[in-house]
């Protein structure tokens, strides 16, 4: 092995100087990333709930609800029912705000369904008449607001980070 210096001679000026050259590569890929890339599309995809409320309707046992037609902007993103002998119905909305409201349908109690679909600590606020129905209304500390009947056969919950009268304008288009 020989004792001579290798070919290149160590400095900080020579280091400083690589690190310089390779912080210019990066940056010129990053801006030509920035510059050549197409965003996503929006993964939010619109459904039907027409036809799956309809169907639902003919099978519950219960009056299903559901609005006849939705809000300017807004769009359905999830529709379920689940039959047997616990039924529940299920429409998932996206403001024109992009903000979700929930429609839940079940046979469950009032309680079961704030501690499932709001909170387990939320609290009961007053009660808003819609449409001639009285309905309890329920917030957490999430700033989540929920409007809940409950009827002989089935409880209904409303249920989104959005205004109370946001809420009530889609109750009262629920058919």
């Amino acid at each position: 092995m020989s004792e001579r210096p290798g070919r290149y001679q160590r400095s900080f000026a020579g280091m400083l100087g690589a690190m310089v050259v390779l912080v210019l590569v990066v940056g010129a890929f990053v801006v030509f990333r920035e510059t050549t890339r197409e965003d996503p599309a929006n993964p939010v995809v619109a459904v039907d709930f027409k036809r799956p409320a309809q169907f639902a309707r003919d099978e519950a046992d219960f009056e299903l609800l559901s609005p006849q037609k939705l809000p300017e902007g807004w769009m359905a993103t999830s529709v379920r029912f689940t039959q047997g002998d616990d039924q529940e119905w299920h429409l998932g909305m996206l403001t024109d705000e992009d903000r979700y409201v929930g429609l839940e349908q079940s046979n469950r109690t009032v309680d079961d369904m704030v501690e499932d679909f709001v909170d387990e600590k939320a609290e009961q606020g007053d009660d808003v008449t819609i449409a001639g129905e009285s309905w309890e209304s329920w917030t957490d500390a999430g700033d989540d607001l929920a409007l809940v009947r409950e009827s002989d056969d089935v409880t209904t919950l409303v249920v989104g980070r959005v205004s109370q009268e946001t809420l009530e304008e889609l109750i009262a288009t629920l058919r």
